[in-house]
């Protein structure tokens, strides 16, 4: 096994075990997270999703290693209305606060 996913699955199983304190971690796109078991301690998994089929394809097979280490709470984010802050390389709350997306990331916040 990956010493650095042993690593931070060991340490993020450290952090949420017996003190249940909170952490938040963006991980590398793709699977190898979660074939090695990486998020085997989160209670909550958010799957980020661009608008192309092999994003959404690759989605569903981390629903289903998610499932396999025991995550509960699965969501899909779809990344949609995002790509003109992407390209000036800027937060989407910079560029449009008001957008659908940015009000539903904050609405995903609140309703975790």
């Amino acid at each position: 096994m990956c010493r650095a996913h042993a690593t931070v699955r060991e340490l993020l199983g450290a952090l949420v075990g017996e003190n249940r304190e909170l952490a938040v971690v963006d991980l590398e796109a793709g699977l190898e997270n979660l074939s090695r078991g990486t998020p085997r301690h989160a209670d909550v998994l958010l799957i980020v999703l661009e608008p192309y089929f092999k994003s959404l394809e690759t989605g569903r097979r981390i629903l289903e290693l998610a499932r396999e280490l025991g995550i509960q709470r699965i969501y899909g984010v779809a990344n949609e209305g995002i790509l003109s802050a992407d390209r000036q390389g800027r937060s989407p709350v910079d560029v449009a606060p008001d957008s659908p997306a940015v009000r539903a990331v904050h609405d995903l916040a609140q309703s975790l």
